[in-house]
This record gives C-alpha cells, sequence and structure tokens, in this order.
C-alpha cells in the first residue's frame, strides 16, 4: 500500500487520537510522548510531510 504526504495537523490529529502527548515544541518540530514508543516522535511543520 502506498502512503500519501499529509500535512502536520492531519499529523498531530492521528497522534493524540492513539494516545500521543505533546511533550514540547522547538521551533518548527513537535515531540509528542507515546507510551509504547521506544523514543520521541518528531512532527516537523511542513506542509507536506511523506
Amino acid at each position: 500500500m502506498k502512503t500519501k504526504p499529509t500535512n502536520w495537523q492531519i499529523q498531530v490529529k492521528i497522534f493524540e487520537k492513539y494516545g500521543g502527548i505533546l511533550v514540547r515544541h522547538k521551533g518548527n518540530h513537535l515531540i509528542f510522548h507515546h507510551e509504547n514508543a521506544k523514543r520521541a516522535v518528531v512532527i516537523p511543520k511542513y506542509d507536506k510531510i511523506p
């Protein structure tokens, strides 16, 4: 299955829906934590993210 690029707002909504918590933001990047993730998840604020 091929994935389509999405913008960062959609990715934030999806990640928060599955229990991700915004820990902090630094510049144009949002850093999230999830209890099942081995490390932080970084979502850049770009128009389209592959």
